[in-house]
């Protein structure tokens, strides 16, 4: 059969994703925080869209404003402030003076600084991290110039936990140096603040801070260099056996290393950033009965511009092209808090939802959390899936259980014989609790914490599924929980 073009009609139907439908989409992805900035970039970009202060709110500055210049009325009590005319007001002074000089020295003669002065702006503050900490007290030690080089290699070779992450002989290499100067130089920076600075692994690291406090030939400092899986494990018996100390020595020795070192001397140098949480919703108790407030604090209120409205609207002068771009502005500002109120009413919806599903949560807490997937709250609000995904993702609500993610409601369930499900959280909820409840000296294992659940629940959870669940919950094993008497 031969190949050729021809033109067909076919009608289909298919989804087409607007630009107005794409917007909404974004926006109900959004968090509280993210929400913020893309209603004040809205603004920025859309004339047509402006921030309703309110009448109260202009009326109450108008107030304000008039009651400043009012005049005294007769017969009335004046004030002792002396009125300043217009003449005696000071002149409009010239910030672009002040912008970017820095001088020194006052001179009435107001001489302008050299091209090289430093700026004001040189002086903002800023934490130093360890790479700039360590730089500082290096610049104190009278390095050559060649050991400079070898100097600033291993510090920018440190990771966020002070370990060096290169060994000798690239050292060597990439700063053409020698064994000697290398080893001199990696000398003079372990010494530096704080002990234990560019080790190589945690047990140089331990046993640099013994060094710095003269205890490099104790027990202590024989542990950490020799035996420090046994120390992880807090294999008594075997340290007894190794060092042929007494277990009370042992005991002591693995107190103080807890206790006065830390494994990671770099860690409080980070210059990480916090992430602070903003809850997009407030569940509260108030009289009896559970209330839902969305959280709009500091949320710039939205409005159509009336300028551009009168504009539109009163002057037939205007060239056809600017018509469209004021129509075209008016209808995506319109659009725009058309779905901001539709996002606030959706994640109220989603919310009283898993308030009816989760109402023993909010009553008793993590341990009474029922098995929930997203069809149960997409059926019961007549919503899609997808929409419920994208509501519950990285948002919060503030509960009186604490803050929680609305994802955290959303469970798989473990059935148990004769009875309703559980919720995984829940159990991970009630390891915790075993965990913390349990004997220091003689701690819960796997398989214990799996009997007592068949014993409590009658769950049937194997063993390899709570070291599951533990790890989540980033609890060590039971060999590093063990503590002697």
């Amino acid at each position: 059969m031969a190949l050729e073009l021809r033109q067909q009609l076919k009608l289909v139907q298919k989804l087409v994703m607007t630009p107005q439908l794409r917007q909404a989409i974004k926006l109900l992805q959004l968090n509280r925080l993210e929400l913020t900035q893309a209603l004040r970039a809205e603004i920025e970009q859309n004339p047509a869209l402006e921030e309703d202060i309110g009448a109260f709110d202009a009326g109450e500055l108008a107030h304000g404003l008039s009651s400043t210049f009012e005049t005294t009325e007769p017969g009335r009590e004046s004030d002792f402030t002396e009125r300043v005319s217009a003449s005696d007001m000071p002149a409009e002074t010239n910030w672009s003076d002040y912008a970017n000089n820095f001088d020194t020295n006052f001179s009435f003669s107001r001489e302008t600084p050299p091209a090289d002065a430093p700026s004001q702006f040189d002086f903002i503050s800023e934490k130093p991290g360890l790479s700039a900490y360590l730089q500082w007290q290096l610049a104190h030690c009278n390095l050559e110039p060649d050991e400079w080089d070898v100097a600033r290699f291993i510090v920018g070779n440190l990771n966020r936990y002070g370990f060096l992450e290169t060994d000798v002989e690239t050292i060597i290499e990439k700063t053409d140096s020698d064994i000697d100067q290398v080893e001199y130089v990696l000398e003079v920076i372990q010494d530096l603040d704080p002990p234990g600075i560019g080790a190589r692994d945690v047990s140089e690291s331990l046993y640099l801070q013994l060094e710095r406090k003269g205890m490099a030939k104790s027990l202590a400092a024989t542990i950490v260099k020799n035996h420090l899986p046994l120390l992880q494990t807090k294999n008594y018996k075997a340290l007894v056996k190794a060092t042929g100390h007494k277990r009370s020595e042992i005991v002591r020795a693995i107190d103080y290393i807890t206790s006065e070192l830390t494994p990671f001397p770099g860690l409080p140098y980070s210059n990480d950033n916090t992430n602070y949480i903003v809850p997009d919703v407030y569940v509260r108790m108030i009289d009896g009965e559970y209330v839902i407030r969305l959280n709009d604090d500091d949320l710039p209120k939205l409005k159509l511009s009336s300028y551009y409205q009168d504009l539109l609207d009163s002057n037939d002068s205007l060239q056809k092209d600017s018509k469209n771009y004021i129509n075209e502005k008016l209808k995506s500002a319109e659009w725009f808090i058309k779905s901001i109120q539709q996002r606030q009413k959706t994640i109220y919806r989603v919310m009283e939802s898993l308030l009816r599903f989760q109402y023993d949560f909010f009553e008793h807490g993590p341990s009474r959390l029922r098995p929930l997937i997203l069809r149960d709250v997409a059926e019961d609000i007549e919503m899609h899936e997808s929409t419920i995904s994208r509501v519950t993702s990285n948002k919060y609500v503030h509960t009186p259980q604490g803050i929680y993610e609305l994802k955290y409601f959303f469970s798989t369930a473990i059935p148990r014989e004769g009875g309703d499900s559980f919720a995984a959280e829940s159990i991970r909820s009630r390891i915790r609790q075993m965990i913390q409840e349990e004997d220091k000296h003689k701690p819960l294992s796997d398989n214990a914490i799996s009997e007592k659940l068949v014993a409590e629940f009658d769950i049937k959870i194997a063993r390899r599924t709570v070291a599951k669940y533990r790890e989540q919950l980033k609890i060590l094993p039971v060999k590093h929980r063990r503590q002697s008497k």
